[in-house]
C-alpha cells in the first residue's frame, strides 16, 4: 500500500516548514513502496510523517501481530536504531552513523541521519528498489538537513502536537 502524503499542513507554519513538509509529500508520492516515513528528532521526538492508508491493515497477512507500520511505531524504531548503530559505531571507532538497512520478509526500514541527530526513517515493501528509496533518503537530507534548525524544529513538534489534539 502506498503511504499517504503527510496531513498536518496546518495554517500559520513558516515557509521553512511548509517546504519540509512538500519535500516529504514528494518522498511519498514519487517513491514506490514507501509505507510510512518519520522525520525524528535527536530526543526521539516525531517531528514530521505521513501516516499509511488505514486500508493497509487489512491487507496484512492473517494472523500477523506485528507493528502495523504507521509513523508514530516507525519513528520509535527509528529513535532506537539511532541510538543502537550511533553507540555500535563508537564502540567500532567508526565515526558518523550515514544510514542504517534492515530487510526482512516483509519489508525494510531505512534509517538515514539528517542533521544534528535529526533521522529520516522509511518502512517500505519488501518489493521496493532499495536503490531508489536510498536515493530519494539522500536527496531529501541534502534538502532538509540545512534548514532543520533548532527553531524549525521546534515549531514541527508542535504541530504534530496539536495535530494529535
Amino acid at each position: 500500500m502506498k503511504a499517504q502524503a503527510p496531513t498536518a499542513y496546518g495554517q500559520g507554519l513558516s515557509s521553512q516548514a511548509r517546504n519540509l513538509h512538500w519535500l516529504l509529500t514528494n518522498l511519498v508520492d514519487e517513491v514506490p513502496g514507501i509505507r510510512s516515513v518519520a522525520v525524528v528528532s535527536s530526543d526521539g521526538l516525531l517531528l514530521l510523517n505521513s501516516d499509511p492508508d488505514r486500508t493497509e491493515e487489512a491487507a496484512r497477512p492473517e494472523g500477523s501481530d506485528g507493528p502495523r507500520g504507521s509513523s508514530a511505531d516507525l519513528a520509535t524504531i527509528v529513535s532506537g536504531l539511532g541510538s543502537l548503530t550511533a553507540g555500535a559505531a563508537k564502540l567500532m571507532d567508526g565515526g558518523a552513523v550515514k544510514q542504517t538497512m534492515i530487510t526482512m520478509d516483509e519489508g525494510s526500514v531505512f534509517v538515514m541521519s539528517i542533521s544534528d541527530g535529526s533521522l529520516l526513517g522509511v518502512h517500505a515493501t519488501p518489493d521496493c528498489d532499495m536503490s531508489v528509496i536510498a536515493y530519494h533518503m539522500a536527496l531529501f537530507v541534502g534538502r532538509a538537513g540545512h534548514v532543520l534548525t533548532p527553531e524549525l524544529r521546534s515549531e514541527l513538534r508542535k504541530s504534530m502536537e496539536s495535530a494529535s489534539e
